[in-house]
């Protein structure tokens, strides 16, 4: 029987494959959620006073860009690693803008690296480009995870 919402096999990928996952909105409940669990607990994310004075940005709420990361990955690891993914071992990571509370983000793949491990070729060492893009399709993260993944 075939199981359902599988992982890539790195066999079946080639440099320059792009995939869209689906959005997701950040809630105030996310932020506070995070920066309790996260203890960020910076007034630029708890302090609406704060925010109001002395922020820089005015686009509403800002969120952390680990939170942002991170609900990023909530949505890669589910459709493409789950259970092939094999190691995290690395990744680039550079925020090119705010995201705030209310904000619907989705990331978008592109495959860039592909190298076969020298010990096991069933294994294979890929790296991808994630954007992730709010709402108004303006970038927001850049990241480049490096990861093993397994093939068939």
């Amino acid at each position: 029987m075939k199981q359902l919402g599988e992982g890539w096999n790195w066999r079946d990928l080639k440099v320059g494959d792009k995939f869209v996952t689906y959005g997701r909105t950040i809630f105030e409940a996310d932020l506070l959620n995070f920066v309790t669990l996260c203890g960020f607990s910076e007034e630029l994310f708890t302090n609406r006073e704060y925010i109001r004075e002395h922020a820089p940005m005015r686009g509403g709420h800002p969120v952390p860009g680990a939170l942002v990361y991170s609900m990023a990955e909530g949505l890669v690891i589910p459709t493409t690693l789950q259970g092939t993914g094999l190691a995290f071992l690395s990744m680039g990571f550079d925020i090119k803008g705010p995201t705030y509370v209310n904000d619907t983000i989705h990331v978008e793949i592109e495959v860039t690296e592909i190298k076969p491990t020298s010990k096991d070729p069933m294994r294979a060492l890929v790296r991808t480009t994630n954007l992730v893009k709010n709402q108004k399709g303006e970038t927001v993260l850049i990241y480049t995870p490096l990861r093993m993944l397994q093939g068939s």
